[in-house]
C-alpha cells in the first residue's frame, strides 16, 4: 500500500512517531543517549519558569507523582537542577542545567536539518502548505495550547 493512500489522521501519527524516533536517534548519536519524549515537554516548560513539582505536574497534566519521575530522571542525568525558592527556602524549584540547554540546543539543530531535508525533497511551498494544514490541524482538534507560554502537553497514553 502506498502511505499517500492513508487518511490525514493516521499520517499524521505515524510522521510525528517517525520523525520523533529520529530526532532521539540524532541526539543519542551525538551525545545525549537517553533523552524522550516526554523530557521535550519538561524542557519546554524549563524555558519559561523554575517550576515547582507540582506546579509543573499541572502544566503537563500528570499526577505529582509523575512528574517527580520525569524530574529525577533528568536530575541523574545531569539536565536539570533543584534549587531553593528565595522566598520560600521550604520551597524546591526545577530548572535546566548547562546540559539540559546542551539538549534543547542539539535537539533545534536536528529539528532544522530535519526540515531542510524535507524542504529539499518537496520544496519550500508544499513544506508550507503542509506546515499551515498541520497547524489547521492542531486547531480543529483545539490542541494548539499554548506556545507561547510553551505550555503544550503531552499525549494522553
Amino acid at each position: 500500500m502506498d502511505v499517500r493512500e492513508l487518511d490525514v489522521a493516521v499520517l499524521v501519527a505515524l510522521a510525528g512517531d517517525a520523525s520523533t524516533r529520529l530526532v532521539l536517534a540524532e541526539l543519542e548519536r551525538h551525545g545525549h543517549a537517553g533523552t524522550r519524549t516526554r523530557h521535550g515537554y519538561v524542557f519546554q516548560r524549563l524555558l519559561v519558569s523554575e517550576p515547582t513539582i507540582g506546579e509543573l505536574a499541572v502544566d503537563l497534566g500528570v499526577s505529582q507523582q509523575a512528574a517527580s519521575q520525569i524530574v529525577a530522571e533528568l536530575e541523574a542525568a545531569g539536565r536539570v537542577e533543584r534549587i531553593g525558592d528565595p522566598a520560600d527556602r521550604r520551597v524546591r524549584r526545577i530548572r535546566l542545567s548547562a546540559r539540559g540547554r546542551e539538549v534543547i540546543d542539539a535537539a533545534r539543530r536536528i529539528r532544522r536539518e530535519l526540515e531542510r531535508r524535507l524542504e529539499d525533497a518537496v520544496g519550500p511551498d508544499d513544506l508550507a502548505a503542509a506546515k499551515r494544514t498541520l497547524a489547521a490541524l492542531l486547531e480543529l482538534a483545539g490542541e494548539t495550547g499554548d506556545g507561547a507560554g510553551r505550555r503544550m502537553r503531552p499525549p494522553r497514553a
